[in-house]
């Protein structure tokens, strides 16, 4: 993108680096940030809003006397910058009770990274997107029998992210990534039946290629056509324990919630917990408990070509790299960044991000999920034998600690004979971490991704994620079942 950041780079960059050294900080970090594309919405079939997005700014970080600080401008002139250095290394004050942060060393990035769209944002008029949001409405009204759509969100947003940063200690990365994402919200209501919510969530780092993959409209309405069918002939489900198949959407929330976000170090070490919550891991669990049995690895890896959370190098300049936080049942790896790594005494495994330049890198997943196992769909379903299969989810609830939690199924079937058979409504299924991740029988080979915005941070940050996984056969467990809304 033809002059992002006003004419500044990397020789303003430096320049920021040195005055920040100058003035005592030990460490300093400068980071060029843009976010620049559009929105639009659309609410059954009529135009809400088309608004333009434009986020673009400068962000100091400095260690100074064991004090960690930082700022922010959107004025991107040298003067600005120097400013922003200056308050910075001003409010750097070492904490109280003996804290002294510092960082890992690392062996940091030297490098250039463009994502490059085979359609381009701009190769589509504005009018050309609407109607294509607007074909969402059309097929999805017409896929509807017995239950009436009263309402349908979609909003869609392109945006291309720049990230140019300098650390003191020898980084440098340039980044450029498209990211195409389609959020879309559908309400059905029948009379005697009740109601039912479904929001569908796509995203890539991709150009507008992504939209002939997902094909929106088609994907809404034949999921519609399959919800109509569970809420108006869904049976409730068995009282006794059974066998129960959970797809690859639900295993993939679950992957993100009960293991990516309790393997953030700085929710480990106790920093995030006024903030976003806590985690039932402590420092010395990590490569000594195990919570699961051999089919329980569950893997971090930003470096997925396409994938929602895609990057190649954090907002520190560190390598990406697959994470493996756990390991055949094993807490393997915590997400860290510089920072966190040296409380550990480990590495930093590239988990530093930021949502803008406003915002400072914290621990954060970027593609989460549960590796895949060997059987095929129908073999979970002939291990099975007779239980409830749970394709989707329509809510889902987790404590604290990432422990106790549970999930309400969406889209649902009975396993009879290893086949599915009739529709099941609102199927609950509520476990511990330990138990969901110990109880895991069989994985099948399909390893399928989500797209999020996973939030975190005080103030909070929204970032770009996937969770995902295959469809897995857990042992019995005794469902319960959500009432009818």
């Amino acid at each position: 993108m033809q002059d992002t950041f006003n004419g500044l780079g990397r020789e303003e960059l430096e320049k920021a680096i040195s005055k920040a050294t100058s003035l005592g900080a030990e460490y300093a970090e400068a980071r060029l940030h843009a976010r620049i594309g559009m929105e639009i919405t659309l609410r059954n079939n009529e135009l809400m809003g088309v608004a333009s997005i434009d986020e673009v700014g400068a962000a100091i970080r400095v260690l100074r006397d064991g004090g960690l600080s930082f700022a922010s401008t959107a004025r991107l002139t040298s003067q600005g910058l120097v400013e922003a250095v200056e308050r910075a290394v001003a409010q750097a004050k070492r904490p109280g009770l003996g804290t002294r942060y510092r960082f890992s060393e690392e062996r940091l990035g030297h490098a250039k990274i463009e994502v490059v769209a085979k359609k381009p944002f701009d190769s589509m008029d504005l009018e050309s997107k609407i109607l294509l949001l607007k074909d969402v409405w059309e097929k999805a009204s017409q896929a509807v029998r017995e239950t009436k759509l009263v309402s349908l969100m979609v909003e869609y947003q392109e945006v291309t992210e720049v990230k140019e940063i300098l650390t003191s200690d020898g980084g440098y990365v340039y980044s450029s990534t498209p990211r195409l994402f389609i959020g879309i919200t559908a309400t059905l209501v029948h009379p005697q039946k009740g109601s039912l919510q479904r929001s569908i969530e796509l995203g890539a780092s991709k150009g507008l290629e992504a939209l002939e993959e997902w094909k929106p409209g088609d994907r809404v309405a034949e999921e519609l056509a399959r919800l109509e069918r569970v809420l108006v002939e869904g049976t409730e489900p068995p009282k006794d324990p059974v066998p129960v198949v959970l797809g690859s959407e639900v295993v993939g929330l679950i992957s993100h919630e009960s293991a990516g976000h309790p393997m953030e170090a700085d929710r480990i070490w106790g920093r995030e917990a006024a903030q976003a919550g806590e985690s039932y891991v402590k420092p010395e669990m990590i490569g000594r408990e195990r919570i699961g049995n051999e089919n329980a690895t569950v893997v971090d890896d930003p470096t997925i070509p396409g994938s929602y959370g895609f990057y190649l190098y954090d907002e520190e300049a560190v390598p990406a790299r697959p994470r493996y936080l756990y390991r055949e049942g094993l807490l393997y790896e915590p997400l860290h960044n510089r920072w966190s790594a040296a409380v550990f005494g480990a590495k930093s495994n590239a988990a530093a991000r930021a949502m803008n330049y406003k915002s400072e890198p914290i621990v954060r997943m970027a593609n989460t999920y549960l590796t895949p196992g060997d059987y095929r769909f129908e073999e979970l379903l002939e291990e099975a034998g007779n239980g409830v299969y749970i394709k989707s989810y329509m809510e889902w609830n987790i404590d604290d600690i990432r422990w106790g939690q549970r999930y309400v199924g969406l889209e649902a079937y009975m396993i009879r004979n290893g086949e599915l058979a009739e529709p099941v409504l609102n199927p609950v299924v509520e476990f511990t971490t330990k138990w969901y991740y110990s109880s895991i029988k069989a994985k099948s080979r399909d390893l399928r991704f989500y797209a999020g915005i996973c939030g975190k941070g005080e103030p909070a940050q929204g970032v770009p994620v996937w969770f995902g996984g295959p469809d897995v056969l857990l042992e019995p467990i005794r469902l319960g079942v959500a009432p009818r809304k």
